[in-house]
Formats: C-alpha cells, sequence, structure tokens
C-alpha cells in the first residue's frame, strides 16, 4: 500500500519579505523562523505528524532550515531518517529558486547526509532538453511525476515532504500552500487507474494522483492558513520563449 504524504512549504524566507528574487538561494526570515516552531507544535499536537517515518526535503536552503527547526522532534528525539532531494527543488531558474553547491549545504547542516542528491544540482540551465530541473513547462511537470513515483512503492506509511509552493501547486497537487502549512494527501489509485486506462504518462503508464484529506482540503491546510481550492498550472508558472522542442510532452494534470 503506498504511503500518506504529509506536504509541507518552507517557512517564510528574506526574498518572501523582500519581492527580491535575486538573492541566491534565500535563508529563513525571523518570522518565518518562528513559523517554523509553530509548524512543529501544530505537527506535534496531531496524530499524523506523530506517525511520520520518513522526512524528504528539497536540498535548498529555507527548506532545509524549515526541517531542522520545523521537525527537530522527529529528527532527534525520534530518530526520523531525512533525504535531501534535488527533485523536490523550486521550479524557476531565478537566483531565489536556484539552490547552492551540496558541499556547501553539508557545511551548513552537518548532520544531514547529502550523499545520495543528484549532483547535477543544482544547475538548471544546461542542457535544457535534458535537464530534469530546467524550468520549463515539459520538465516541470515531468518531475513532479518522478517525485510521485519515487515514493509511492516505498516501504514508509507516512512520509512528510518539505517543499516548495510552486513545485506542489504545479506539479505535485494543484493546492495552494502559506507558508510553513501543511497537507495531507494519499495517492488516488481509482483516479491512477483511469489515467492508466487512457494511456497517459509516461509511457501511457498513467499518472500519479493525490487525494488531500478532507481535514486539511476543508480547512485550508493543516493549520488552516491556506488558500482552500483546487489550482493547478498557470501560463506565468513557465517562462515564455525557454520551452525547448518536445516531440511528446507529460499531460497537464487532471484537474484533482
Amino acid at each position: 500500500m503506498p504511503p500518506t504524504l504529509l506536504l509541507i512549504r518552507h517557512a517564510q524566507a528574506l526574498h518572501n519579505v523582500a519581492g527580491d528574487w535575486s538573492i541566491h538561494d534565500p535563508p529563513l526570515s525571523e518570522l518565518g523562523e518562528r513559523q517554523c516552531k509553530e509548524l512543529q507544535e501544530s505537527l506535534r499536537n496531531s496524530q499524523i505528524g506523530n506517525e511520520v517515518e520518513l522526512i524528504v526535503v528539497s536540498s535548498m536552503r529555507r527548506t532545509l532550515q524549515t526541517a531542522n527547526i520545523g521537525l527537530e522532534w522527529l529528527i532527534k528525539e525520534k530518530g526520523v531518517k531525512l533525504l535531501p532531494d534535488a527533485g523536490w527543488q523550486e521550479n524557476a531558474d531565478k537566483p531565489c529558486d536556484t539552490g547552492s553547491s551540496i558541499s556547501t549545504m553539508a557545511k551548513e547542516f552537518p548532520d544531514f547526509d547529502f550523499s545520495t542528491v543528484d549532483p547535477l544540482y543544482p544547475d538548471k540551465t544546461s542542457n535544457l532538453s535534458s535537464n530534469p530541473y530546467a524550468s520549463t513547462r515539459r520538465a516541470i511537470l515531468a518531475r513532479g511525476q518522478v517525485c510521485l513515483q519515487s515514493l509511492y512503492s516505498r516501504p514508509e506509511k507516512v512520509i512528510a515532504v518539505l517543499s516548495h509552493s510552486g513545485f506542489l501547486r504545479a506539479a505535485v497537487c494543484n493546492r495552494h500552500f502559506f507558508n510553513a502549512d501543511w497537507r495531507v494527501f494519499d495517492y488516488d489509485e481509482e483516479r491512477m487507474k483511469e489515467s492508466k486506462s487512457r494511456g497517459e504518462g509516461v509511457d501511457g503508464q498513467g499518472m500519479f494522483l493525490l487525494k488531500e484529506w478532507k481535514e486539511t482540503e476543508e480547512r485550508g491546510g493543516g493549520m488552516g492558513r491556506s488558500e482552500i481550492g483546487v489550482f493547478g498550472p498557470e501560463t506565468a508558472d513557465f517562462p515564455p520563449g525557454v520551452e525547448e522542442e518536445e516531440t511528446r510532452e507529460v499531460p497537464a494534470r487532471p484537474s484533482a
């Protein structure tokens, strides 16, 4: 049985405060650090938070910091494994959405194991036709599917994932996330079966699709701070003039 996914957006970072996308791989703001503590309190007081058996986190600074502070009790008290993963990074190739080298991150977060992070990280701009992290519609939607597929057959029953608002909304679950808010999803086996019958996805094997728990969907996230509703990919998510020519694209995700 596939795991339940506890999806979390990073807390507020400096680029969110200033609206300055030129800040490279920005750290959390003071408010962001407080939000992390609120996140920890919220999850610690929830049943699902205490059932987490694995933490997967984007390799960017703000997500790593959010995990380090907001999930501290899981990491240090319960010994839950944390797995940095380049796949869950943000969409754009602006400085604020481009990560730092793994050697830099390893120095900043010496307790985390970065040995399994794709050595291509943080490159998003070379070989656009084949780079899985390129800021293009094809690459972003395909990356979302790869990320969901990679977790589908894992043995853990509950996996927490710390990622970014744009990637989560456009390529993973079609939901808005406020800073440091969380939502809970199961794989939607029924819709995945229908998708496969229509020949969608890579090699016609169907799309990996999620279904949100009623509790977080109706409340607007576990902390009630996120916008309610379904929000798919938007034109603004994919910079014009960058998309490479494709003979076949991964289809846009069906509405949840």
